[in-house]
């Protein structure tokens, strides 16, 4: 059997590595803390796959914290800290990230429309910058497995909320299998089955 030739990486309606930017915001011990949509063990180990995900495919990631720098909250979680050492998160006082003029600059230096968008709480931290981001022309694809907000209900609403205004629901693990795409690609075989197997074990 013979794949197709590998299709435009940026022009691609699919998520490739080429055409899409991880945007992670706000996963801060009181925000992880505080989550009652779904197991909080569960939650980190998804937002760690997402983002050692991204990392293994050579992603632009952007990382954004709350009120740290006002002494107001925690930085971000060890894990993601220590996936991306290097990397200070954007700190801000603005609930919405997308009144945040630093992190909307280095969205856009990303240079990509696509963006994986992952927040704490679904249904503020998540649904505000993603209206907005729909609003100034970026497809937004969330991912629902590894966003939680106070309670079921509030979970759900700020998922439907976007996805009526045009946002797309994906799971961390579909997002990795989609930038995969072939077990040709043999150079992130690999790190891609460590890391899927790892957290579908957990």
């Amino acid at each position: 059997m013979t794949s197709q030739p590998v299709r435009s990486p940026v022009q691609d309606h699919l998520l490739t590595p080429q055409n899409c930017a991880v945007l992670i915001i706000d996963y801060q011990p009181i925000q992880v803390t505080s989550v009652a949509s779904m197991d909080r063990r569960t939650l980190v180990a998804n937002i760690v796959a997402l983002a050692r995900t991204a990392k293994l495919y050579g992603v632009p990631v952007v990382l954004t914290t709350v009120n740290v720098s006002s002494g107001r909250n925690q930085p971000i979680i060890h894990q993601l800290h220590d996936i991306f050492p290097g990397v200070g998160p954007i700190d801000r006082t603005a609930i919405n990230a997308w009144e945040d003029r630093d992190f909307v600059d280095a969205v856009k230096a990303t240079g990509r429309k696509k963006l994986v968008m992952a927040a704490l709480w679904t249904e503020v931290c998540l649904a505000f910058p993603a209206l907005d981001a729909l609003r100034d022309g970026f497809e937004v694809y969330a991912v629902v497995d590894a966003v939680g907000g106070t309670s079921v209900q509030a979970h759900c609403a700020g998922l439907e909320r976007i996805m009526q205004s045009g946002a797309v629901p994906v799971s961390w693990v579909q997002f990795a299998c989609e930038l995969q795409r072939d077990w040709l690609r043999e150079e992130t075989v690999p790190g891609f089955a460590e890391i899927v197997f790892a957290v579908e074990g957990h």
